[in-house]
């Protein structure tokens, strides 16, 4: 019983994810440009990491071990690919690390045919990914309120 509570929470957590940001309080953030191939690597990245998260709450709601542990995997090989960093900040770096750490435990849980424990991981790995994501929205924010970096230094003009 304890299990299938678990999944349910997670499944309201995965299902609210959308709603979050969304909420009208985060300024939209510009378009990024189609033939940008840096953004366009990107997305594509983050794309396949929400592929990956979805089939590991997959593996967890159906209790299937190898799918939990070959998706977290998968996670982490993408968390090492370049496109991942993003911004080289301490913050970033600290949320990547807990992330890799997250996916890493999924995959032993999984090897342990621990469901609860896979379970708990999978949720640490999702409020990883909020947080890090919340830090990249209000560091983005925050340079774009910065004033002309020539004004400031005094150069302009």
């Amino acid at each position: 019983m304890k299990t299938m509570r678990l999944v349910v929470v997670m499944f309201a957590l995965a299902v609210g994810m959308p709603a979050l940001s969304s909420r009208g309080e985060e300024p939209k953030q510009a378009p990024k440009k189609l033939n940008d191939p840096a953004a366009k690597e990107l997305n594509d990245l983050m794309k396949r990491k929400l592929e990956n998260a979805q089939k590991v709450l997959e593996g967890v709601a159906m209790s299937d071990f190898d799918k939990i542990s070959t998706h977290a995997d998968e996670l982490i090989f993408i968390s090492k690919q370049a496109e991942w960093k993003v911004f080289k900040s301490p913050e970033y770096d600290l949320y990547s690390n807990e992330f890799r750490r997250n996916a890493a435990s999924l995959v032993q849980k999984a090897k342990e045919k621990n469901l609860d424990g896979a379970a708990l991981a999978y949720v640490d790995m999702t409020l990883t990914c909020v947080k890090c994501h919340k830090h990249m929205r209000e560091t983005r924010r925050t340079r774009l309120d910065l004033p002309n970096p020539a004004v400031v230094a005094g150069t302009e003009g």
